[in-house]
């Protein structure tokens, strides 16, 4: 029973960076756009933040997929979501009903993301990862 529940954290992982890394990879090439978007929605230093999101949206996710670092991994990218989605998804100040519909499953999914990273720092990342612990 252990393989099938280190396979799962594997595969959990894998499909959690899949979250994260187009996204990363996407911004990292059009890093002005996205400095513009952030200066947009009032983030303050968008010129130094910008890059800093697009490199943890990169980098965490290649943390995830090897396992390493699991609990440092999981709470910086918890925390990058809880960010990113107060940032973007307030689905409570869209005044039309159906980008506020929208916004608030983004909202939610974010949520759920943010569920599976805390899953994840309390789990570690299973035998199948170069971040497992070794057993005297």
């Amino acid at each position: 029973m252990r393989t099938l529940d280190d396979l799962a954290l594997l595969v959990g992982r894998i499909f959690l960076a899949a979250l994260f890394l187009p996204s990363g990879i996407s911004k990292l090439s059009n890093l002005s756009g996205f400095t513009g978007f952030l200066a947009g929605k009032g983030v303050l230093l968008p010129q130094v933040l910008a890059p800093i999101a697009a490199a943890t949206e990169v980098v965490g996710p290649l943390l995830l997929i090897v396992g390493l670092f699991p609990r440092a991994t999981a709470i910086w990218m918890a925390g990058f979501t809880v960010v990113a989605t107060m940032i973007s998804h307030m689905f409570w100040t869209f005044p039309d009903a159906a980008a506020q519909a929208a916004q608030q499953t983004q909202f939610l999914k974010n949520v759920g993301i943010i569920g599976g990273l805390l899953i994840y720092f309390a789990a570690g990342p299973g035998a199948i990862s170069l971040g497992r612990k070794k057993v005297a």
